[in-house]
Formats: structure tokens, C-alpha cells, sequence
């Protein structure tokens, strides 16, 4: 389920992980650590500027029983949104 993005900008991340600057697996590695930081239900917020992020984390998210929520695009990079579900 995707959220609309003003849902989307009005959401309060229990983490953010700034992956800006990594490429692949960078980001997603970064949010494999963090999730477990991150409350169940609670929100994680990943920037990337690495393209397949859009693609990578929403994969791993359905793959692990989390709940991908969408993505924003930033100028110059994506921030990415996933709810803790386990």
C-alpha cells in the first residue's frame, strides 16, 4: 500500500538514515541495520541518490513482512518509507 505523497510528507520517521551518496546495496544495507532500531509500527525514512533504491527497498520490505509505504522525490535524491511490521 502506497501512501499519497502529502501522506507521505506528513509522516514522522522514528529513524532516518541518510544513505545519500552510496550506491547499491549502500542504502539498503544502511536500512537492513537501522530497522531494528525502529519501534514495531514505527516509521523508517531512507535518503538515497542511488536510483534502484526505488526498487531495492520496497523488494526487501515485502521480501522481511514490512510494510512499504512510497516514496518522494528530492531534488537530487529519494526518501523512501517503510513501516516496521516484525
Amino acid at each position: 500500500m502506497s501512501l499519497s505523497e502529502e501522506e507521505l510528507r506528513g509522516l514522522k520517521p522514528d529513524k532516518t538514515v541518510d544513505a545519500r551518496g552510496t550506491s547499491c546495496p549502500g542504502p539498503l544495507l544502511a536500512a537492513k541495520r537501522a530497522i531494528a532500531d525502529v519501534p514495531i509500527n514505527g516509521i523508517l525514512e531512507v535518503l538515497s541518490s542511488d536510483p534502484g533504491t526505488k526498487r531495492d527497498l520496497p523488494l526487501w520490505a515485502k521480501k522481511v513482512g514490512h510494510e512499504f509505504l512510497g516514496t518522494l522525490e528530492e531534488p537530487g535524491y529519494f526518501r523512501v518509507f517503510v513501516r516496521r511490521k516484525r
